[in-house]
Parts: C-alpha cells; sequence; structure tokens
C-alpha cells in the first residue's frame, strides 16, 4: 500500500508539474496574435528591405502610415515605386516609363504582410505553427540576432502560398524575414531592417506623382 501511495503521490506531482510546465508555454496562434497587436499600435514606420526570388534581386525603402497607407521606393532597381492610397495601387516600372493602376478592394488595402491589415488576412487564411518550438533562435548561423520563427500553412487551395515562414524578433516583435513558397516557382524571401518607429510621415507621401512621359495602363491586373 505505501508502495502504491508513492508511485500515486510522484504521478500526482509529475502531472500537476507537467501541467504547470504547458501553462507557461504560448502556442503560436497566441503569439502570433500578440505581433498582430503590436502592429496595430504602431501609427506609422519606416523600414530598409530586400526581395530574392530566384536569379531576380530587389531592394529598397518601405514607408507605412496606418490605417492602409503603404509606399516601397526601390534602390534595385532604380526608380522604381509600388505605391498604396485610397483604395488605388499604383506602380511606376522605369525600365518601360509605365504606370500600372488598379482600383483595389478595402480588405486588400496595404494588405503588406508587415501591416496589421496582411497580418489579419494571414490569420484568416492560415494555420499557425511553430517551425521548430517557441523558443528563440538566431536568425542567420552567423547572426547574434534571435527570432520566433512561424510557419503558417494554408487552409485551402485558393491561396498563392502554399507556406509562409516568418522570422520575428524576439525583443521587439518586428517582423525581420518572410519567406513564403508559391504553388509554383521559387521561394520569394523579404528580410526588414533599420526600422524606425512612429516617424512623421504626411499622407502626401502615399499620393505618387509619375513622370510626365510616362505610358499609363489602368485596371492592369485584368488586362491581357
Amino acid at each position: 500500500m505505501k508502495a502504491i501511495k508513492k508511485i500515486l503521490t510522484a504521478g500526482a506531482i509529475l502531472l500537476v508539474g507537467t501541467f504547470a510546465f504547458a501553462q507557461n508555454i504560448t502556442t503560436a496562434s497566441a503569439y502570433f496574435k500578440t505581433v498582430s497587436e503590436y502592429y496595430t499600435t504602431l501609427k506609422t514606420y519606416e523600414t530598409e528591405f530586400d526581395l530574392n526570388q530566384g536569379t531576380i534581386e530587389m531592394a529598397g525603402h518601405l514607408s507605412f502610415k496606418a490605417p492602409d497607407l503603404l509606399r516601397l521606393d526601390f534602390s534595385n532597381p532604380p526608380e522604381q515605386v509600388f505605391c498604396y492610397s485610397s483604395n488605388m495601387l499604383t506602380i511606376y516600372l522605369p525600365g518601360d516609363t509605365a504606370v500600372l493602376q488598379q482600383q483595389v478592394s478595402s480588405e486588400s488595402s496595404g494588405a503588406s504582410l508587415t501591416t496589421p491589415q496582411g497580418l489579419n488576412l494571414l490569420n484568416r487564411y492560415y494555420t499557425v505553427a511553430y517551425e521548430t518550438g517557441p523558443e528563440a533562435e538566431f536568425l542567420d548561423e552567423d547572426s547574434d540576432e534571435k527570432v520566433i520563427k512561424l510557419i503558417l500553412y494554408k487552409r485551402s487551395t485558393a491561396e498563392a502560398f502554399k507556406t509562409i515562414r516568418l522570422y520575428i524578433s524576439a525583443d521587439t516583435k518586428l517582423i525581420r524575414r518572410v519567406e513564403a513558397t508559391p504553388n509554383a516557382g521559387d521561394p520569394i524571401v523579404m528580410n526588414f531592417y533599420d526600422y524606425k518607429l512612429n516617424p512623421e510621415i504626411t499622407d502626401q507621401r502615399f499620393i505618387y506623382d509619375a513622370p510626365s512621359d510616362a505610358n499609363n495602363y489602368n485596371n492592369f491586373l485584368f488586362s491581357e
């Protein structure tokens, strides 16, 4: 009887200890929610970025202003611009001297993956999990910066990306890297660095004044 009591007592202690440990673990979806909520507190931010897909390499400067103004000024390719304002998406392609414009829905407005709107859409259409676990890991083998690594799996075949990996700074909760694997083609990897939080940015910044000699193409997403 004493032996059985000892076993039961030890088992109870083990179960209570395990339960208490589990209570202290933040689930991936809960952590993702805290990141999304943090981004909603940012009125403005700016960051440098680089983007790679296969042999394609791009870089530039990103500006965001709540609730849904977004602009990317590229340094590679030089002078290329991606701008979203008032439900209008504008892209300037200097190599073709072309301005592409498209009216977009309010749901997709400013829906870069690093904006509150983009994070909200990810939470709606993807399932969130830790890539390896809740512990912070080094961003790269040669980096001393630690990040939380999340992997998102699409909920339906309609989504453009099979998986999306988010590398989030363990110290700041800012997204440092997005790695999106499309249904076909090479992964798209985008790094963000040198964040400036809540700088003064006017709405005028998000109205793109195209060169006078540029050719304009409206509703380009639906044209042949």
